[in-house]
Order: C-alpha cells, then sequence, then structure tokens
C-alpha cells in the first residue's frame, strides 16, 4: 500500500516552503513506479506574513503597494499556481499536498470534490 507522509514544518518563510514543495514534486515526477511506497507528501506550515499573486491573478487586486508590504515586513510572490490574492500569515495553518493522485487511486474532480467537502 502507498502512504503519504505528513510533515510539521512549524514556522518557514514563503520562499523556503515554495522550494522545498518544487523539490518534493520534481523528485515525485522523476522516480521509478517500483523505486518508492510514498504516494506523496503533505506539508504543514505557518508563515510569517506573506501575500502571493497566482498566475490568473491580477496585480490591481493588490490594493496596497510592494513598498508598503515591505514596511509592514510582509513579503510578496509571484507564483506559478491558480488563484488570485492570497495572504498567509502568523496563526494560520497551510497545508501544502503534494500528492500522487494515480497512486492513490483517485480522480483530481473526486479529489477537489473531496477537498471542497
Amino acid at each position: 500500500m502507498k502512504s503519504v507522509e505528513y510533515r510539521d514544518l512549524g514556522c518557514m518563510a514563503y520562499g523556503e516552503c515554495w522550494q522545498l514543495q518544487r523539490t518534493l514534486f520534481d523528485g515525485m515526477l522523476n522516480r521509478k513506479e517500483d523505486e518508492s511506497q510514498s504516494a506523496g507528501t503533505i506539508l504543514f506550515v505557518e508563515h510569517p506574513a506573506v501575500y502571493t499573486l497566482g498566475k490568473s491573478g491580477h496585480q490591481e487586486n493588490m490594493l496596497i503597494s510592494e513598498e508598503y508590504l515591505k514596511q509592514l515586513g510582509a513579503e510578496f510572490y509571484h507564483i506559478d499556481r491558480g488563484g488570485d490574492i492570497t495572504f498567509h500569515g502568523p496563526g494560520q495553518i497551510v497545508g501544502y499536498p503534494i500528492l500522487d493522485l494515480e497512486a492513490i487511486g483517485i480522480g483530481l474532480r473526486d479529489y477537489i470534490d473531496t477537498l471542497e467537502e
């Protein structure tokens, strides 16, 4: 049976966590089918104040300047995922699933529906 690893990263800067996610994803893509019993990893993390803008987002939806964000001690990232402006900050636990849905035996639509439930 394939397993999913859960990692509690504590508090980690967004950029460092984003790099870890890409490394895990690339590793999953490059492994051989029988090489691993892992179906992926779910990361749990808290970030210092950060705003992200996804590839389908619009810069004009960010209502404050990057300079003002810096004054507040917040970071700003353009990311390669969907979504618009998203805030993550202290006290908020974020989950990042990096999963091989085929290995788990669930299709994308069913996975999304399950998350929404």
